[in-house]
């Protein structure tokens, strides 16, 4: 869960800003593209694959997941854990512990965890530049590497690269090339926009939960 949670905090610091003078002009293009594609969505479903690879670029763990999206409220189930929004507060369910935290969400924050923002891809804070052409399973894509150009000493990745899909303007994959080096892969398997999604799906119910598994931690 927490390799999920620095992904998306890693993109949420790239939404919504402008651009720096020096970016690669290709890859501005592209990513103007995406966000504008993507932000005029209503709904996402997408289903995705992590994995991580060791420094000899063997595969040491996979798992699935599952995000759905409607403008602020979102979501996200990965092994283990759900975790819902409705814009303003934010439940965490941890399956194994059977416990449930709860927090106010502020879309502000950008420590916080925000898929809604997973795919719009605006950057401050990072250099990036056009790479080339690569094919992710049948899509060919659009490879564009991003740097951190804010405090990248405390990052925990040095290079992340974005494939995007050329015939639908979507993120196909992203790749975060870690400081321990290791690569981490967040392959999009399947991307449903505008779909009827029920509002009560980004509410949590915590009537089946005993007071001792509960833990609030909103500011009330």
């Amino acid at each position: 869960m927490k390799k999920i949670i620095l992904l998306i905090a890693t993109i949420t610091l790239t939404v919504f800003n402008s651009y720096a003078q020096d970016q690669d002009p290709k890859a501005k293009v592209i990513l103007d593209d995406l966000s504008k594609v993507t932000k005029a969505y209503k709904t996402i479903t997408s289903e995705y694959i992590f994995t991580i690879l060791n420094k000899d670029k063997k595969q040491t763990e996979k798992q699935t997941g599952k995000v759905f999206v409607k403008g602020s409220k979102f979501k996200l189930e990965i092994p283990g854990n759900t975790i819902v929004c409705d814009g303003k507060t934010i439940w965490a369910h941890n399956k194994d512990a059977n416990e449930v935290t709860i927090k106010n969400f502020d879309a502000t924050n950008e420590d916080q965890l925000n898929p809604s923002k997973i795919f719009t891809l605006y950057e401050t804070g990072y250099k990036y530049k056009y790479e080339k052409e690569e094919k992710v399973g049948a899509a060919m894509c659009h490879a564009i590497i991003l740097y951190p150009s804010v405090k990248p000493e405390k990052k925990k990745f040095h290079t992340v690269k974005i494939f995007v899909d050329k015939a639908k303007k979507q993120v196909a994959r992203l790749t975060m090339m870690m400081k321990d080096g290791t690569t981490q892969n967040y392959d999009i398997k399947t991307f449903k926009p505008n779909a009827v999604i029920a509002d009560n799906i980004f509410v949590f119910d915590t009537k089946a939960f005993k007071a001792d598994q509960i833990t609030d931690e909103r500011d009330l």
